[in-house]
């Protein structure tokens, strides 16, 4: 059974899918034993209290820089064993010593189809906004391992979503977060746990 902690900024509606995921079966040979959050009283705390998750806060603003913040995170997946961690809404940067120490054991769900719409300061609504002014006619969402260059990890999984002409960037959002992100992120996650991921000349491959 692989410890998964799960970092968060905000309100983890990416936390709930997984939690969901755990607890109707779909994530078999994992658990959620700790969520870490970058800010204190997010609603992704109370949903980890809800269903009898440790959480701890790692506040960011009380760390002099990033590379302070990032050896108190990498403290804290130690102590709690991390097999897995998760980025679900995580906003905080944190410097690449985290990432060399966890290789293909970090993971992110990133709101559109990698390579498009990605990279530094691509997040939020500000990767629906200029997906919509690119006038796509899919997007979609993208599951990778983490790794020094932003948004450019291993892809695990992709799930393409429809883009209407009337959608706003809250509109598409909501859709690909409900159509992809909640899917594919508990499905990558599953794969993990099963042993089932590995990767080769930065390709994942998904073993039978």
């Amino acid at each position: 059974m692989k410890n998964i902690t799960v970092l968060v900024s905000g309100g983890g509606t990416n936390l709930q899918a997984l939690i969901d995921a755990q607890e109707s079966g779909i994530i078999k040979n994992g658990r959620i034993t700790c969520v870490i959050s970058s800010k204190p009283g997010v609603y992704a705390l109370e949903r980890a209290k809800n269903h009898g998750i440790k959480s701890r806060v790692l506040e960011r603003k009380l760390y002099r820089d990033s590379v302070e913040y990032s050896r108190a995170l990498l403290k804290a997946l130690d102590e709690e064993k991390a097999d897995l961690v998760v980025y679900a809404g995580f906003m905080t940067i944190i410097d690449e010593l985290v990432v060399k120490a966890y290789p293909n054991r970090m993971m992110n769900v990133h709101p559109a189809l990698i390579p498009s719409f990605c990279g530094k300061g691509y997040y939020g609504l500000k990767v629906h906004e200029e997906a919509l002014k690119k006038g796509v006619k899919v997007s979609g969402a993208t599951v990778h391992f983490v790794t020094e260059e932003c948004d450019g990890g291993p892809i695990i999984l992709q799930k393409a979503v429809e883009v209407m002409e009337d959608d706003t960037p809250e509109v598409l959002q909501k859709r690909i977060m409900e159509q992809a992100e909640w899917k594919i992120l508990p499905q990558a996650v599953s794969l993990f746990c099963d042993d089932r991921l590995e990767v080769r000349d930065n390709r994942v491959y998904i073993k039978n």
